[in-house]
């Protein structure tokens, strides 16, 4: 297996995880006879209306240190290698 070749700019550690935070906003049809549209039966949460993407960030962190760098920071290492 070839080694990690991407390293924390602080801390010099190669154990990154590259992340996507997402938040979303489910919204429920509310009627006299169901909990939404989409649950017949049952209110199961996984069964929306609606899902809204409200607020989303991708980023890399260091698991070593906890430093967070913004997606770029993988471009400019990537860039250094072509």
């Amino acid at each position: 297996m070839k080694d990690n070749e991407y390293k924390c700019p602080i801390c010099n550690g190669s154990d990154l995880t590259l992340r996507h935070e997402a938040s979303y906003v489910y919204s429920y049809k509310i009627d006299s006879d169901k909990p939404g549209l989409l649950n017949s039966d049952v209110f199961l949460s996984y069964q929306y209306d609606k899902r809204e993407n409200t607020n989303s960030r991708n980023y890399i962190e260091c698991n070593q240190c906890g430093t967070q760098f913004p997606c770029n920071f993988l471009n400019r290492i990537i860039g250094e290698d072509d």
